[in-house]
């Protein structure tokens, strides 16, 4: 951080959904006023811990930074490791880390945000540390949609059951991944349809088992393309769910580069096929299916 006085979002943002946009909206509606708008959170990991791990944590840091700082705009993120933090209390937290640290004129937050050892501290709180330490609180209420309060574990359910299409709305965007190809075994390119497989983070949330309609980022250029999330069971062997996408109309190496594919529409579930050529049938009708869809 320069010396310049900012406008801080405070959140885990595991999502970065409606409701979170509308914490980040405030702290950026505040760079008219001289300040620099920025966003604390912590690892993506902490997500488990506050839901219990249950389902995973939705983006991982790289696609975290993608959204916050390449679609939403802020300019600066801080993101410690939670250990460095939890033995503060409120009071150490808001004078050290939001006066001291990142000189804060401005600190926003929803109204259920937790702070200090023990999570012992709340919105309330932060009001009256701020009038001692130089902020001023601005507490952002839950926002609504579709009759129930935008919510993480929502959406989390909404992607492990496949409806892409409500996650998205709830979201803000689409659903994307955002990583590196890694090297498979090659069976696509034998049946005419090479794909680009790409890990899913040790404790991130797996949508659904499937085939979805996707449309995948090369560059700065879109493609359609099929997206099959889950372990393959046509192929022999035990293996970690994962992504597998044909980008439609592409050609080229893309080992090793980072590719954001996003996610529009499930097509259907995963299925085990009794052969390569069945595979490639239904690989060519789930072309198809995404192309109407897209």
């Amino acid at each position: 951080m320069d010396n310049k006085r900012t406008a801080v979002a405070l959140g885990l943002f595991d999502g970065v959904h409606l409701g979170h946009r509308a914490v980040i909206d405030a702290a950026l509606a505040q760079r008219g006023k001289g300040l620099s708008p920025a966003v604390f959170t912590f690892e993506p990991e902490c997500a488990l811990r506050k839901s219990g791990g249950s389902s995973g944590y939705i983006y991982t840091r790289t696609e975290k930074e993608i959204l916050l700082y390449e679609q939403i705009g802020v300019d600066d993120i801080i993101s410690p490791p939670f250990e460095h933090l939890c033995g503060l209390s409120g009071e150490e937290f808001a004078e050290e880390i939001l006066g001291r640290q990142l000189r804060a004129a401005h600190v926003c937050c929803g109204d259920d945000f937790k702070f200090g050892k023990n999570a012992a501290c709340g919105a309330q709180e932060l009001i009256r540390f701020g009038k001692r330490f130089g902020f001023e609180v601005e507490v952002v209420g839950a926002v609504e949609y579709g009759g129930s309060v935008v919510s993480s574990s929502r959406i989390r359910e909404l992607l492990l059951s496949g409806d892409i299409p409500a996650a998205n709305e709830l979201l803000g965007s689409a659903y994307f991944i955002s990583a590196a190809v890694t090297d498979g075994n090659h069976i696509g390119r034998t049946i005419d349809f090479p794909t680009i497989n790409q890990d899913f983070a040790e404790g991130q949330l797996v949508p659904r088992y499937g085939v979805y309609g996707t449309f995948t980022n090369i560059g700065g250029r879109i493609f359609p393309s099929v997206t099959n999330v889950g372990v393959k069971p046509t192929i022999e062997g035990v293996r970690r769910p994962l992504a597998e996408t044909h980008i439609i109309g592409y050609k080229g190496d893309l080992y090793g580069k980072n590719i954001d594919v996003n996610f529009k529409s499930f097509i259907r579930p995963e299925m085990k096929f009794g052969s390569l050529d069945e595979l490639k049938g239904q690989i060519k009708a789930d072309i198809v299916s995404a192309l109407n869809i897209l």
